[in-house]
């Protein structure tokens, strides 16, 4: 790793056009990394320029066999980036800002293969009889986004229990993607999709679908809201293992995006039905409250607290 290497003009324009779509399209992401050290957060600006593209085909309007070729193009984009021939002067800008990233940190980046096949099972129309069937899917679009970060953030020399580091972030990314999937069960309804697991939705009622602004008629909407928070607040406090072992201004960047997360999930369990009313979201103060108690390690230290309690 050469966190303080030089870099050139095309490489720092590139790095300057990933930062650009995370600022656009990443806020709850933007607020965390701007914690980091310049060449860091180059690194995971690059990282989620190239995510977003493979989220943005998923999402997008092409048929179905077209979104498998673009998807299938971006893997080859990938394999080019992962051999080394991408050169800095190629025009694709996200391309040239990750190649150098790979260069300058062990980032993982068959994580980004699984992405690929993540954002696939999407377009195959994927439905998940149980959370056993949806942790697949959460590991390949978050888990290993998770795992990715954690090639860039790196481990503190000495800190115990590193070798699982890859294990918690892994469970990281599953929280936060549960949560975005209580975020946005109206808005994924209105697309065809559904990722809550069938047999939670039979137990508490909710097969019917989540079409309108108010629950299935006979159901315990509420009770099906409470019960994947429980869940996802297992996964963030497994999670949160991790922080411990990160440097101080990489921990703040986790204990940033987590904390946010975790708000959004307070929020959603207050008031349940709200996410059938619209997206759920914390005003811009809020983040930045979140964003300073990260720096200030106050998270991370309750975090540490927490965990020692737990292994006593």
């Amino acid at each position: 790793m050469e966190p303080h290497a030089h870099v050139s003009a095309p490489v720092q324009a590139a790095y300057s056009y990933c930062e650009a779509v995370t600022g656009q399209q990443a806020r709850n992401f933007a607020y965390g990394i701007r914690l980091l050290p310049t060449d860091k957060r180059q690194a995971m600006s690059a990282l989620y320029a190239f995510s977003r593209r493979v989220d943005d085909i998923g999402d997008g309007t092409l048929p179905g066999e077209a979104k498998k070729q673009r998807l299938e193009d971006t893997r080859a984009l990938l394999g080019r980036i992962a051999e080394g021939t991408v050169e800095e002067d190629d025009t694709d800008p996200v391309a040239v800002a990750l190649a150098d990233a790979a260069r300058r940190f062990p980032i993982p980046l068959d994580g980004l293969d699984e992405l690929i096949d993540g954002v696939l099972m999407d377009v195959h129309g994927e439905t998940y009889e149980t959370w056993d069937d949806l942790k697949v899917y959460c590991r390949c679009v978050a888990g290993a986004i998770g795992r990715l970060s954690l090639g860039v953030f790196g481990t503190q020399p000495g800190a115990p229990g590193t070798e699982r580091a890859a294990e918690y972030a892994d469970t990281l990314g599953l929280a936060l993607q549960l949560t975005n999937i209580l975020r946005d069960v109206r808005e994924d309804a209105g697309n065809g999709r559904t990722y809550l697991p069938a047999d939670d939705l039979a137990k508490f009622g909710c097969a019917t679908g989540f079409h309108t602004p108010v629950p299935p008629a006979g159901s315990d909407f509420a009770g099906l809201v409470h019960f994947e928070v429980r869940r996802a607040r297992a996964l963030f406090a497994e999670g949160y293992r991790l922080l411990p072992m990160l440097d101080r201004r990489s921990g703040a960047c986790v204990a940033a995006m987590a904390g946010i997360y975790r708000r959004l999930l307070d929020r959603i369990e207050r008031d349940p039905e709200a996410v059938l009313r619209g997206r759920v979201s914390l005003p811009g103060r809020e983040k930045a409250y979140v964003a300073v108690r990260g720096l200030s390690g106050l998270d991370t230290r309750t975090v540490s607290r927490q965990t020692a309690r737990r292994r006593a």
